[in-house]
């Protein structure tokens, strides 16, 4: 019985190594270079963005215009005090520097 055994076991080391030297060989190929069917995407497509929402511009209130005089100042007394053009005097500055009402420069 361990004869058999050692029998098949040689047998099937045999096989093994027949087929493993039975793959390796040269191989000769041979191509009219005809190409496969191949699938082409399309090209893509541009879609312009969507046009903006429209504006709705509503009519502002009716709005009366008033004409308004711009401020005349003129040069002299006003209120009690004195614009020379440049600046405000009171009363007592006033006469200080131009020698009236009493009042002099020292």
């Amino acid at each position: 019985m361990k004869s058999k055994v050692i029998a098949a076991l040689g047998l099937g080391a045999t096989v093994l190594v027949a087929s493993q030297a039975a793959m390796a060989g040269v191989s000769v190929g041979f191509n009219l270079g005809i190409p496969a069917p191949v699938y082409v995407a399309p090209a893509p497509v541009y879609a312009p963005p969507p046009p903006p929402p429209p504006v709705v511009a509503y009519a502002p209130a009716p709005v009366a215009v008033v004409p308004v005089a711009a401020p005349v100042i003129t040069i002299g007394w006003h209120s009690g005090r004195y614009w020379d053009g440049r600046r405000w005097y009171n009363q007592r500055e006033w006469g200080y520097y131009h020698g009236g009402y009493g009042y002099h420069r020292w």
